[in-house]
């Protein structure tokens, strides 16, 4: 994987991608014509561009709201983006326009719509009821901040809250302003003498629409009656109000305050507070009122049916409790349990049986919103225990450095890593069920497994399967495990060479068929894995320590230049380790040089004790490259694994390292300039002299004289810029001016002002690498940041015997082609122009017996060709930072080339393979996504995807095969993007729907004396008061409505095909199923009503007659008798209209 200098990201921000056309028609060489008798399959409608799903845990979380009856649950954040979550596998992102920060949420229960309030004074309806939510209406205010906003349950009035205090109300259904306003003043009227404040809450009384308790920031709260539009009680306190939660049978409400308090009101007794407690607050012996806690930032008041109410609360920690973690406080009767949390809380919800605010509410769940987490604790069951949480929200659980993505992966890889990763999940969860459960699955499927794999920068590695559209992590690997890890800052070793997450991952190579891993970190460290499904105790890591030092010319110390030339003295023989290479774990202080310099020490120590390794990723070897002379060892920029050859190569800016990780001994150590040999094309000058710098500076900026040491040494995940994991340059004042002079043009960006060449990509492959050559042997192709491709040929020994017994040869070819700019990506076609695959092992149990070990264990044939005199059989693809090309071997002619970007480079290449045929994908530094036909190059797609790019997304911005992408859009989010038309056609199919039809539950029953003598909960027709009839028209300077691109219009005219009318006929036979079905429970509810009052009427009728035996009974009624059958006959009658009309 190539690594960035922030220079090249920042230099190519601004560029525009400039294309030039690519000589496809001819050929650059004299060469075989055969070369155009290539038939290309894919072309530019193959491709199309678009965002498929965002995975992770919401950046930044502002706000959350869930709806009781669909079961779904909606975050927004700070960057206006909304995430919606129904059952495993059902999410949807969507983003405002404005991007401004989501401060409320609101849902319409069962209507598949949700309203968001943001922070720039506008609020937007959106439409649920599609797979992809889209605006129906906004409204923005121009004269007031928007602060807090309450919708009714089953009503269609939103409350909007003002920061001057005055309450605005918008009709739902056409987003526009009532002109029924409650003034702040008229609210309070005398009660106060300075401006109440913001409003804080609104809510109705359960009991009484009619009646809505209004909290301002100071402290006071108002009951406002809506019909007579005036205050009925007013309630003071001293300190400031938080929020504000109802007892359900409405005649109780509980303030939480900043200091906090809990204060508890009765509705008819405004004059003081029913109750005052401070839930964590020390109470004095003398009487005295209790020291101040920190604010209570919110309270939620639930009852059950059968015992007693719980109250949550949020915040309100005494102030002695410093640097203690956010706690969330569940009381429940006498008993107070204190729940503390990973993270900060932002937002919790207390999930309950019912939606109706009016019955006992029956809570089971408090789903809670941390900035980094999302928790559900379980109410019912002793201990609180939390849910097990089936979203990958724990991508960012340690920052991410490093991503790799595979489509189309073997079919029994998956069920591999899972067997052994489903040993490592936590106990102690929640028995019950995931609550937030709404929504189905996707109808369609995709045919290809996926595999994600995130390296993390405390040393760990996830695998993560992103088959179908989901995303569930399979296994978690921690590579720490085989250093020693310091106890205190005061223990760290000073040979390391990072301050913080010295464990980081940097680079990742894996083999999926032989399910060989190898990974680099930032200490310059490389670790071999191989996969296994037995456990093992390894008593001693196999560890290779590597000493690569800087070119020959400028390397100070003439012993190195010896030790160097000594490894690679004879082409074609392993070199001993022994004689560069100490075996044993030197400590620091018996391997510095006479002058105090460290020397032949790594930067981390290696695990001393035995490794007990469960089934899964074991490690196979351990290598280090060492300090030289007082030098820290350069960071590793390109890494490669092959499992055919058993080798594993690395190389940063001082050369390359090929290691045989089967006989742990090192064949290859070799600087830059020996492997260009006596053809070196650039002239190099000799170094100045050694400067002396701290062990950690060798990571850093030189040219940030100012930074202090924390900046200058922070991990890679830090929120600076990450030089250390990205640069790969020289890092020495003295070296950035003058290394080398360029044969290549002045244009090619800030590459060119890179200080040294540095190894940037590996490719195993079975090549004819020289000339001459006419059968297809073992090869390493290796790139180079100055745009320089060279081979190496490798003799392997043929038979497995052989092979652990035999060392593999090495042999120079020589350089292949040049490029402007640095090497990114190489690949191999065979004589057809189809994509060879790599070579490689199958994958076999390690641990397993000799006796009961497939044999024999060849590589996977590629059928190499066999080439006959002067023709050409297989292409070299090479893809740089500024252009490609296609190279015939072996005659190694360019027949194609194509200049990808002038003012611009690549960040990111990957020849792929698509249904249709095999292409080259390119992600600019200008944000352009482009594809490229191969071999003849032509251009089939250029998108400008990303307006900015910045150093994350080019870190972790991976191509894979079947057209499928993906980035880290922020520390905690991977966004999955799709160029296929393909997928992209069958898209809608592939997603799942949030919106399905379910009935409203009924609402609870007042009883027969309660509705008769006028008890239970009073109803409103909120039209009569805010309608434009009784409230007039609202101000239209107040605020102003924006019809969404997602209304019913919009919707039509965007919808074409047959899946566009399936749908719209979908959405149609849901909306009239639902309004049937809340027809029929209405006309249920009036026969039900109907039978109930005529059994009442003559049981009434039979008492007064039993009573009155004496009297007739006409002259003890009002009305005749033979009224009764008649309004039971009317009544009867409107009945059989309503079926008629249902019929």
């Amino acid at each position: 994987m190539k690594k960035f200098n922030i220079r090249k990201v920042l230099d190519g921000l601004t560029a525009a991608s400039s294309s030039s056309s690519a000589a496809a028609a001819a050929s650059l060489q004299s060469g075989n014509r055969e070369n155009d008798m290539i038939q290309e399959t894919l072309q530019s409608e193959h491709f199309q561009l678009c965002k498929t799903l965002r995975h992770g845990f919401p950046y930044q979380p502002s706000s959350m709201a869930f709806d009781p009856v669909q079961k779904i649950l909606a975050i927004g954040t700070q960057s206006g983006a909304l995430r919606l979550f129904g059952r495993a596998g059902v999410e949807c992102y969507c983003q405002h326009e404005s991007g401004s920060a989501v401060i409320q949420l609101e849902f319409l229960v069962n209507e598949g719509a949700l309203v968001s309030a943001l922070a720039d004074d506008s609020i937007h309806l959106w439409n649920l009821r599609q797979k992809l939510p889209a605006i129906l209406h906004s409204l923005k205010f121009n004269r007031e901040r928007i602060t807090f906003c309450h919708l009714p349950f089953q009503s269609k009035w939103l409350y909007v809250g003002t920061e001057r205090g005055n309450i605005h109300i918008v009709n739902v259904e056409s987003f526009t302003l009532s002109g029924y306003v409650i003034m702040w003043n008229k609210a309070i009227e005398l009660s106060s003498k300075t401006h109440p404040g913001p409003v804080v809450h609104i809510s109705d009384n359960p009991m009484d629409e009619g009646k809505l308790l209004i909290g301002f920031e100071c402290g006071i709260v108002v009951l406002w009656d809506l019909k007579s539009k005036k205050a009925d009680y007013r309630y003071n306190y001293d300190e400031a109000i938080h929020s504000v939660a109802w007892h359900h049978e409405g005649k109780q409400f509980v303030c939480s305050h900043s200091d906090g308090t809990l204060t508890t009101w009765n509705v008819r007794a405004p004059a003081k507070p029913a109750q005052i407690i401070t839930p964590h607050g020390k109470q004095p012996k003398d009487g005295k009122k209790p020291e101040p806690c920190k604010p209570i930032l919110k309270v939620e008041y639930k009852t059950t049916r059968a015992g007693d109410p719980f109250m949550i609360l949020c915040g309100g920690l005494s102030y002695d409790t410093v640097g203690r973690r956010a706690c969330l406080t569940v009381m429940h009767g006498k008993s107070t349990a204190v729940l503390e949390m990973d993270y900060p809380i932002v937002d919790f919800l207390t999930l309950c049986e019912t939606p109706y605010p009016n019955d006992f509410q029956e809570p089971y769940a408090v789903v809670v919103l941390l900035e980094k987490d999302l928790v559900v604790i379980d109410l019912a069951q002793i201990g609180y225990p939390i849910f097990e949480n089936p979203y990958p929200l724990s991508i960012h659980e340690s920052p991410v450095t490093c991503c790799e993505y595979f489509a189309d992966c073997p079919a029994e890889v998956i069920p591999a890593l899972y067997s052994v990763g489903s040993r490592q999940k936590r106990q102690g969860f929640s028995k019950k069920e995931w609550p937030v459960s709404g929504g189905n699955w996707g109808q369609g499927t995709l045919s290809f497994s996926e595999i994600i794999i995130t390296g993390h920068a405390d040393g760990s590695i996830k695998f993560w399967d992103a088959s179908a559209l989901m995303l569930q992590v399979l296994y978690k690997l921690k590579t720490a495990k085989v250093f020693e890890k310091p106890r205190g800052k005061e223990e760290k070793s000073s040979t390391e060479i990072v301050d913080e997450d010295p464990f980081a991952i940097q680079i990742l190579s894996w083999c999926p068929e032989s399910r060989v891993l190898c990974v680099a970190g930032v200490s310059a460290h490389v670790i071999v894995y191989r996969f296994s499904k037995q456990e093992v105790t390894t008593e001693v890591v196999q560890l290779l320590e590597v000493r690569m030092q800087c070119e020959l010319n400028e390397v100070e110390s003439p012993e190195g230049g010896g030790e160097q030339a000594s490894a690679v003295s004879t082409p074609g023989t392993s070199s001993s380790p022994q004689t560069s290479l100490p075996q044993s774990h030197p400590s620091t202080s018996s391997n510095n040089s006479s002058d105090g310099l460290r020397d032949n020490v790594p930067c981390l120590k290696v695990r001393s004790s035995p490794l007990k390794q469960s089934p899964g990723y074991q490690v196979e070897l351990l290598i280090q490259l060492v300090w030289v002379s007082g030098e820290p060892p350069q960071q590793i920029t390109s890494l490669a694994v092959n499992s055919a050859y058993g080798l594993v190569a690395f190389g940063n800016g001082n050369g390359l390292a090929v290691v045989d990780y089967l006989q742990k001994t090192l064949l290859l150590n070799m600087s830059i300039a020996e492997l260009y040999g006596s053809t070196d094309p650039h002239h190099r000058q000799p170094r100045s002299p050694r400067k002396a710098r701290q062990p950690s500076a060798g990571l850093c900026d030189g040219n940030d004289a100012s930074a202090t040491p924390e900046e200058k040494c922070k991990s890679p995940t830090s929120a600076k810029i990450s030089r250390k994991i990205n640069m790969i340059a020289d890092q020495k004042d003295d070296a950035r001016d003058n290394s080398f002079s360029r044969s290549r043009s002045s244009s090619v960006t800030s590459l060119d002002r890179e200080s040294r060449e540095v190894i940037s990509s590996f490719y195993f492959c079975d090549s004819l690498s020289k000339k001459s050559e006419t059968v297809a042997l073992p090869s390493l192709w290796v790139g180079t940041s100055l745009g320089s491709m060279l081979t190496i040929a490798l003799t392997v020994p043929s038979t497995p015997e052989q092979r652990m017994q035999q060392p593999v040869g090495v042999c120079f070819c020589g350089s292949v082609v040049r490029l402007k700019g640095g090497i990114l990506r190489m690949a191999q076609l065979d004589a057809s122009g189809m994509l060879l695959p790599h070579v490689y092992e199958p994958w076999y149990e390690p641990n397993a017996p000799e006796e009961e070990k497939e044999r024999p264990r060849r590589r996977r044939p590629t059928s190499p060709p066999s080439s006959q005199e002067n023709q050409d059989c297989q292409y070299a693809v090479v893809c740089s930072e500024k252009q490609a090309k296609v190279v015939a071997l072996p005659s190694q002619n360019c027949i194609y080339e194509h200049n990808i970007t002038e003012a611009s480079f690549v960040l990111r290449a990957d020849v792929v393979t698509m249904t249709a045929g095999v292409g080259l994908a390119c992600f600019c530094a200008n944000g352009h996504i482009m594809t490229l036909s191969v071999p003849s190059l032509r251009p089939l797609l250029d998108v400008n995807y990303l307006p900015l790019t910045d150093m994350r997304i080019a870190r972790t911005f991976c191509f894979s095969n079947q057209g499928q992408a993906l980035y880290l859009t922020s520390p905690t989010e991977i966004q999955r993007i799709t160029y296929s038309q393909e997928t992209c056609d069958n898209l809608q199919e592939m997603l799942g729907e949030l919106f399905t039809p379910v009935e409203t539950p009924e609402a609870p029953n007042r009883g027969f004396f309660k509705g008769l003598f006028g008890g239970g909960a009073q109803s409103l027709d909120r039209e009569d008061l805010f309608g434009e009839v009784a409230a007039g028209k609202a101000s239209r300077s107040l605020a102003q409505h924006i019809p969404g691109p997602g209304g019913m219009e919009g919707m039509k005219g965007a919808a074409s095909g047959v899946v566009g009318e399936l749908a719209r006929a979908r959405i149609a036979l849901d909306e009239r199923g639902q309004k049937l079905g809340e027809l029929e429970e209405r006309t249920a509810a009036m026969m039900s009503s109907a039978d109930s009052f005529s059994r009442h009427a003559h049981d009434y009728l039979r008492i007064i007659y039993l009573k009155k035996k004496k009297k007739k009974l006409f002259e003890v009624l009002d009305m005749p008798i033979p009224m009764f059958p008649i309004m039971f006959s009317q009544l009867r009658f409107e009945i059989n209209v309503t079926c008629i009309f249902l019929n």
